[in-house]
């Protein structure tokens, strides 16, 4: 029976092309020499999931696919939600478990630090993410904030009156004040080119805004716009850098972790060409505790991100959600999932043992494994693995003993963290916050502007005491019906003053966006 495993193993596992040993198989609790389970780097653009109990080596899987891909020049983008993953900078220390692992695998454990780089949405420590409301598009800031049709219109006539009228989007105050002007002073005269626009449409928008503000969006919307090719750098020695976003406060923030996802992907769609079949990917994103992306997402959005995972593998780019639970990614976005490493689940409710069924019946069936009778019984470290070969056909289900990440399985220091900050390139590129010149500033200058033309209009107090006190002929102008024509042509200044914006302001231009 061994020997057939071996040879199903071996069979399964040979891959043409750049591949990367990740662990051995396993059968009767017994790691099984020669049985090597290999990673195929042309097939990691095909997504894939990581999934387990808390304590069963999740992160450090993760973590041990980072380093794979990165000595194989593949740049990576990881989401450090629990803040534990800043470790991969430094070098790991050589212990007992670990040298003991390596002699079962039949690897020579040699520890490295590996280039990193951080981020931060939150001006924390690190490179500060940022994009604009304009590089959101329409679509998918109506999506984000949740918006019905008529909603979302209003929202699309917003953009294309800012467009037409060279107002720049750039962050949230300036979608704001438009807001508040499209359904105030400029009503009236945008509803003649634009169509009706409904007040209690734009009082509900703004809400919304407000309650993306209270997440703390005014920190991620603005400029200096990152640019994603700055993920898909390669270091100086020729390993894929390996980029973290540590969002450690996302946990009570959702919707903006969420909104970050979304616009992240939509901008690698829409800048990256499309490469067809790569030898290897050219970035790799792996999103730890992934129930947050869909936790608050409406259908709307779960039916984007189901079309951005397939089509954005045809870009050279590959996605991989880690959670607990394999239910808690969509049904319809799991069966895109190519790679799939299974650690151990915990039976205590009659739900637990359902949702092990479950998971067990998602993978090949096999005849060397009672598959959801083992998914409780896995120690740390090890798991089912399963993922596509270069034909796109599934290999066969394989326990796993992993191999250990090489760099240290802790956190860094603050004082490491900043170390890494203060080398980084990218530091000084993001570092400082813009305030172009934009809609806010735009439309107040308009409404100021307005506002002293219709003082102008004003005669003076004095001067209608010293008209009263001298009484003159009447000339032609005192006629009340010619009165009433300069009166007319006045209020039509006033409200080509309120009208006129074309004028300021400039942003990077909107890319083509997939939505």
């Amino acid at each position: 029976m061994s020997q057939n495993f071996v040879e199903a193993v071996n069979a399964g596992y040979s891959f043409k092309g750049e591949k990367a040993k990740i662990g051995v198989a396993m059968q009767d609790g017994n790691v099984v020499a020669g049985a090597d389970v290999f990673l195929p780097l042309k097939t990691m653009n095909r997504h894939g999931l990581i999934a387990g109990a808390t304590g069963t080596g999740k992160t450090k899987t993760l973590q041990m696919l980072s380093e794979v891909l990165s000595d194989n020049s593949v740049p990576v983008l990881l989401m450090d939600i629990k803040g534990d993953l800043s470790g991969i900078a430094a070098a790991g220390t050589a212990n007992e478990k670990i040298s003991e692992r390596a002699k079962l695998l039949g690897i020579d454990y040699k520890p490295s630090a590996y280039p990193v780089e951080l981020f931060t949405l939150n001006k924390g420590a690190g490179v500060q993410l940022r994009a604009t409301v304009s590089e959101f598009g329409p679509i998918l800031l109506s999506k984000i904030l949740g918006l019905n049709d008529t909603q979302s219109g209003l929202v699309a006539m917003i953009f294309k009156y800012c467009d037409d009228n060279k107002l720049p989007l750039l962050d949230l105050k300036d979608f704001i004040k438009v807001l508040q002007y499209v359904g105030n002073e400029g009503k009236k005269d945008i509803e003649a080119v634009y169509g009706k626009i409904s007040t209690t449409s734009t009082g509900t928008i703004l809400r919304k805004v407000i309650e993306l503000q209270q997440q703390g969006a005014d920190v991620f919307f603005g400029e200096k716009s990152f640019e994603v090719e700055d993920l898909m750098r390669i270091s100086d020695d020729g390993r894929g850098m390996i980029n973290i976003l540590r969002v450690t406060d996302m946990q009570d923030r959702p919707k903006l972790f969420s909104t970050f996802m979304l616009q992240l992907l939509a901008e690698l769609y829409a800048v990256s060409p499309e490469e067809g079949d790569m030898d290897k990917p050219k970035l790799v994103l792996f999103i730890d505790e992934a129930h947050l992306v869909f936790e608050e997402a409406t259908d709307a959005l779960l039916d984007q991100m189901e079309t951005v995972i397939k089509l954005i593998r045809s870009k050279g780019i590959g996605i991989f959600f880690c959670t607990q639970n394999p239910q808690d990614v969509p049904a319809s976005i799991l069966s895109q999932l190519g790679l799939k490493i299974q650690h151990a689940l915990r039976a205590f409710t009659a739900a637990d043992r359902k949702t092990i069924r479950q998971a067990a019946e998602n993978f090949p069936e096999t005849a060397f494994y009672k598959t959801a009778e083992l998914l409780t019984q896995m120690g740390i470290g090890e798991a089912f693995v399963t993922l596509l070969n270069e034909k796109g056909i599934p290999t066969p289900l394989v326990h796993t003993m992993l191999i250990p990440p090489k760099s240290r399985m802790d956190i860094l220091s603050d004082a490491e963290i900043q170390q890494i900050v203060n080398q980084s390139k990218l530091t000084a590129k993001y570092s400082q916050e813009v305030d172009s010149h934009s809609a806010y500033e735009i439309l107040n200058q308009k409404l100021e502007a307005a506002s002293q033309a219709e003082e102008a209009e004003k005669p003076s107090e004095e001067s209608s005491k010293t008209r009263k006190a001298q009484p003159k002929e009447e000339s032609f102008f005192d006629n009340p019906v010619v009165k009433q024509v300069g009166r007319t042509a006045a209020s039509v200044i006033t409200r080509s003053l309120l009208g006129a914006l074309g004028l300021g302001g400039t942003t990077r231009r909107r890319k083509n966006s997939l939505w």
